[in-house]
């Protein structure tokens, strides 16, 4: 797509004082039966998504899915390792750039769960797409998504960072965390991406052509101590709402670590997006870094989220968030 067809668009959100969302129930998540070459522990909590009867948690530093039954049950689904045969990526093992950084999550109409890289390297400009049941999960090279999310989303030069995703209507919406320091001059920006849904899966099944961003919103999300905030996740309440969660990371680029300064949940409806606090049940404001969200069944206002420490020995934490966003 030529960038004349991109539609544009800016949204600042707008901050609601003396409201808040409560963060309470963390519980740290380890397998039932861990895998070989893999820690007992979940290791990172970087999307969540419903699938059939279960709770997928997406890992960012480990090619295996981390997948919670009805009884609280969690086992892994191994992907493909890497060319090295490893399955485990950080910094003390001098690989972390080679990892999928796989960040974001959602459930195609058809029945496909598709995780997607962050596209903030080149090692993580891949898919995964798992049909569940006794079929495991494969790879999809998707360098070509990548330069057009590249070309029409991010200033030159910046890193893509995608963090969220939601099928809603008719349409694939991806969330670029804007958290990229490194240009000098340039402020970064979140956005919204948006893509046709059914173009997405025909390309992904290898039916159609690469499918084009039809619009690009850039989003102003407020700041906490000078570090802007930015997207961590989504998802979509139904084909107009969507709740997302974005967190205030003082971190120098998309590939970095920080320290969280807050962290927020906001309601996305047409052109306005409303935010608010998130509280532990302490009262506290929490500075834990929430990187999924999915809406529990049946319930309106009741989500749960997934925590990442980032420190490889200490398990991710799953909890509940409520918010009367109604």
């Amino acid at each position: 797509m030529t960038e004349a067809t991109v539609l544009r668009a800016h949204l600042t959100a707008r901050f609601e004082v003396g409201r808040s969302a409560t963060l309470d129930g963390l519980v740290p998540l380890y397998y039932e039966r861990p895998a070989e070459g893999l820690p007992a522990h979940v290791r990172s909590g970087s999307a969540l998504r419903r699938f059939e009867n279960w709770l997928v948690i997406v890992q960012d530093d480990v090619q295996a899915l981390a997948v919670r039954d009805v009884r609280g049950a969690i086992r892994p689904v191994l992907l493909p390792p890497h060319a090295s045969g490893q399955r485990v990526f950080d910094d003390t093992l001098g690989n972390k750039r080679e990892k999928l950084d796989l960040e974001a999550c959602v459930v195609l109409p058809d029945g496909r769960l598709v995780a997607f890289g962050s596209g903030s390297l080149p090692a993580r400009e891949q898919l995964v797409v798992w049909r569940g049941g006794n079929e495991p999960p494969i790879l999809v090279a998707a360098g070509e998504l990548y330069r057009e999310l590249r070309a029409t989303v991010v200033p030159p030069g910046c890193r893509l960072n995608i963090e969220g995703a939601v099928i809603s209507a008719s349409r694939l919406v991806l969330f670029h965390r804007g958290n990229d320091t490194r240009i000098a001059g340039s402020e970064p920006i979140s956005a919204i991406a948006e893509l046709d849904a059914a173009a997405f899966s025909s390309w992904l099944g290898g039916r159609g052509p690469l499918p084009v961003v039809t619009r690009v919103t850039t989003v102003d999300l407020g700041t906490e101590r000078n570090v802007p905030y930015s997207f961590t996740d989504a998802v979509a309440l139904d084909d107009d709402r969507i709740v997302v969660l974005a967190c205030a990371e003082a971190a120098t680029s998309a590939i970095d670590d920080g320290v969280v300064l807050g962290c927020r949940v906001g309601l996305l409806a047409g052109s306005t997006l409303t935010m608010v606090d998130v509280h532990e049940a302490s009262g506290n404001r929490t500075t834990l870094k929430l990187e999924g969200i999915e809406r529990r069944p049946g319930l309106a206002t009741e989500f749960d989220v997934s925590v990442d420490v980032d420190e490889p020995s200490t398990p991710a934490l799953l909890g509940r968030l409520t918010w009367e966003w109604r």
